[in-house]
């Protein structure tokens, strides 16, 4: 559809030509919802084995994003936006994922303009830990912004013959310590094997779901992810776990050339052209794929959450 949204909104987004989505969490949850297993196994609607447990993660839920001492913080547009949250437990960053230690949305859409070319996700967020506990005696020693490992958002496209990821993440913390650098989603040259931290025979393959798949190493590389070019970035995160601030997310892919073309954080633009998108050989039954999907990933044993007042995604 063409854009129709009032003046305001234009201002906060840079959408393309065709508005695909436009979903202000006041309005509703419209359609996220959490990644949650594949129940079509035998003899009693079963999952495959995995190495990766999904029925650990939190579900997707809207909130009004209420604090013990503020009350309730509510949203940038409204009361509510789309809360992404984990458990309170985490293993070490190089370790498989602990069930439960991520939490992820997801909206379920297809394709319908033949003649698409560039496609772009925009959000507003925000990101906190739990304010449930003070460590040492240090100057802000109950901020617990290092008890977020990571958070993101990207797309799950099956289109023209391959499926494909696309996206962003903010990597902020190692094992306790700050990093705040942004990297993207590209795939080692890896089996499928190293793909599935040393697994034979497990359901994924290299490239699909970086997100919680793909061997991770201790200085903060990924097999799943890149570092983006002069990507370490200082978001704005305010010195109390409740005062939140919105933060705007862009990343802009090219779906003809499977090129990444630019990203945005704040008022920061990187210019990403040319950047190739890992190709992997299609699934079974998903043509036509669109799927927009935002996570985020505690780094301590501790809730932490990412708050997301709005989406918008356009294409041309």
């Amino acid at each position: 559809m063409q854009n129709s949204f009032s003046p305001h909104i234009f201002s906060r987004f840079q959408p393309l030509k065709n508005t695909l989505v436009y979903d202000c969490f006041s309005n509703g949850q419209n359609g996220w919802m959490a990644l949650m297993p594949n129940f079509t196994q035998a003899p009693d609607f079963d999952t495959r084995k995995s190495v990766v447990t999904k029925d650990q993660w939190p579900p997707v839920m809207l909130s009004s994003a209420t604090y013990r001492y503020p009350g309730t913080h509510g949203a940038l547009s409204g009361n509510y936006s789309l809360k992404i949250s984990t458990r309170p437990i985490a293993g070490r960053y190089e370790d498989i994922p602990v069930p439960g230690s991520m939490g992820h949305a997801i909206k379920r859409m297809t394709f319908h303009n033949p003649n698409r070319k560039r496609l772009q996700f925009e959000m507003w967020f925000s990101y906190t830990a739990e304010q449930d506990r003070v460590r040492g005696d240090e100057d802000l020693a109950g901020l617990s912004e290092n008890a977020i490992r990571a958070f993101g958002a990207g797309f799950d496209i099956q289109e023209r013959g391959n499926r494909y990821f696309s996206g962003i993440r903010y990597l902020n913390s190692i094992n306790g310590d700050i990093t705040k650098k942004w990297q993207y989603i590209s795939a080692s040259e890896v089996t499928d094997n190293q793909w599935a931290f040393g697994t034979d025979g497990d359901w994924c393959k290299r490239g699909v779901d970086p997100q919680w798949y793909g061997q991770r190493y201790a200085d903060g590389s990924h097999d799943g992810f890149k570092d983006l070019p002069n990507g370490s970035q200082q978001l704005c995160y305010n010195e109390t776990d409740c005062k939140i601030n919105w933060i705007y997310f862009r990343f802009l892919i090219d779906t003809q050339k499977r090129e990444y073309v630019e990203f945005q954080a704040q008022d920061r633009v990187f210019d990403m052209e040319g950047i190739p998108i890992t190709l992997i050989d299609p699934y079974k039954r998903i043509d036509g794929l669109l799927n927009p999907l935002i996570w985020v990933e505690n780094d301590a044993n501790r809730t932490v959450f990412l708050y997301v007042d709005s989406v918008l995604i356009s294409q041309d």
